[in-house]
This record gives structure tokens, C-alpha cells and sequence, in this order.
């Protein structure tokens, strides 16, 4: 008779502890109700569904990594692009670590996506905090704020002379453009728009390293009698 897995339906060997799909534990129980010899097996406890997080251990491993990451993510830290696939090998190294003390070290790539956003969303929140907190020191602590200002201008300049060039706006609309991203309300406007779209590319880098490292790391292990 062909064994299958109760959840993804895939053929499963008798020998097998674990579906090499899915990760479900293939549990078999005696008519007495005991285990039969060579089922997986977790310490202090039945076996965990390989779909669901221990968020206790989960987010204080999240912490850890996900708020210097973000730090080192924000606009103003010296990571520059590196700070994305920082944050995605933060994803992965906290499912690492999440999955060491459990034997057999097995999550499903749906669980790695989950602890990947979890995060991702304390990674985007310390980039953009830090983010802010760099701007204001830069202007108010370190008095930079002429030199802030003119790269500003220097770059809405430019941006007005690539609209002059392509000839697709009109003199007026251009000039309108313009006072609105040299006004305090348009600055602050454009800056919260580029910390969002930031937030969101740590976000997706993060879950993406989340999965990639349930994928690769938390492959189901076979308990041998």
C-alpha cells in the first residue's frame, strides 16, 4: 500500500520520519497508543508542526540581528548597497540559529518567510529611525545643514534640466515642480517617500532571506531507529 503524506498528498517512504516535501512529521502510532520505534521525537515535548514558530525564541533571535542591521541599512550609513543583501543574510542567519537547538532541524519555507518578515519590519524601522536621527544630527549636532541644502537644490536642478531636455512638461509645470521639492512640505514629503520605498526592498530582502534559508538550511533530517 502506498504511504501518503497527510498534507501535501506526495509519496512518502515507510522509513521516512519526515514528508521530504512538506517537512510533516509522519508519526505512527501502535494500538496501544505508543510510538512505534524510529518516529522523530523532540525534547520536552511531541514534535512541532515544521509550518509553525516558536515566536518566543523567534523574536528575541530577531533582535538580535535585525536591529543592527537596519542601522547599518539606513540612507546615511557607509553600508550603502551592501546593506540589502546584509539584511536578507540577517533573515537566513536567524532561521540558522532558530533551527540549532532543535533536532531534527526542520521548517517549512512558508515559517522562514514569516520569521524573514518579522525582520524586515524591525530592520525597516530601525533603518528609517536611524535614517532620521542621522538627518537631524547632520543639520542640528554637526551644523551641516548649508551643505545638505545645496546637495538638495544640486539635485532638483538636475532632475528640472532631464524634464527641460525630454520636452514631455511644460515651462510652468516645470517651475510649479519645482518650488514644490524646494518647500519644506515637499522635502519632507519626497523623504518619506524615499524611507517607505526602503522599507519595503529591506522588507522583501528579508523575507526573501528568510525563506532562501528554510529552504537550504532546514531541509527535514531522517531520525534512524
Amino acid at each position: 500500500m502506498e504511504l501518503t503524506c497527510s498534507r501535501c498528498h506526495q509519496t512518502v517512504q515507510p522509513e521516512d520520519c519526515f514528508c521530504p516535501f512538506c517537512g510533516l512529521p509522519q508519526l505512527v502510532y501502535t494500538a496501544d497508543g505508543s510510538a512505534v520505534p524510529g518516529q522523530p521525537e523532540r525534547a520536552g515535548g511531541p514534535v512541532r508542526d515544521a509550518g509553525s514558530v516558536d515566536w518566543k525564541a523567534a523574536l528575541r533571535l530577531a533582535l538580535m540581528l535585525a536591529i543592527p542591521a537596519g542601522a547599518l541599512c539606513s540612507m546615511y550609513s557607509p553600508a550603502g548597497i551592501l546593506g540589502l543583501p546584509l539584511m536578507a543574510a540577517a533573515g537566513a542567519w536567524v532561521v540558522a540559529l532558530y533551527m540549532r537547538p532543535r533536532r531534527p532541524a526542520w521548517i517549512t519555507i512558508g515559517a522562514g518567510a514569516r520569521i524573514g518578515l518579522v525582520i524586515g519590519i524591525l530592520g525597516a524601522w530601525t533603518a528609517a529611525f536611524t535614517t532620521a536621527l542621522s538627518l537631524y544630527a547632520m543639520r542640528f549636532w554637526l551644523h551641516q545643514g548649508s551643505a545638505i541644502d545645496d546637495l538638495w537644490l544640486n539635485a532638483v536642478n538636475q532632475g528640472m534640466q532631464q524634464l527641460v531636455a525630454a520636452g514631455s512638461v511644460d515651462t510652468q509645470a516645470i517651475a510649479n515642480i519645482k518650488a514644490l521639492m524646494l518647500s519644506s512640505e515637499g522635502r519632507a514629503g519626497l523623504m518619506l517617500v524615499y524611507t517607505a520605498m526602503l522599507a519595503l526592498i529591506l522588507l522583501g530582502f528579508s523575507v526573501a532571506g528568510g525563506a532562501l534559508g528554510a529552504r537550504f538550511l532546514g531541509r527535514p533530517r531522517r531520525i534512524e531507529p
